[in-house]
């Protein structure tokens, strides 16, 4: 669920605003009627997680690369 409220009242309800988002509740600070901002609960621990789900995928879609190509991608434009 998303939430917007404007700049004054975010500061003057900020503590109220982080126990929402710690409930899960997304919060979207205005100036005006532009969104400037986002209040969004932590969670590193899932993008993490996710991140090295990603990173394993895309490894195992790549075909193996052996020393000699680190060692040639390393030197190039050395000599």
């Amino acid at each position: 669920m998303t939430r917007t409220v404007k700049v004054a009242e975010a500061k003057t309800h900020l503590s109220e605003l982080l126990v929402s988002v710690e409930a899960g509740e997304e919060i979207i600070i205005a100036r005006g009627d532009a969104p400037v901002a986002r209040l969004v609960p932590i969670n590193d621990r899932e993008q993490r997680a996710n991140l090295v789900r990603l990173l394993r995928q895309e490894r195992a879609a790549r075909k193996p690369v052996s020393l000699e190509e680190i060692l040639q991608w390393r030197d190039e434009g050395r000599k």
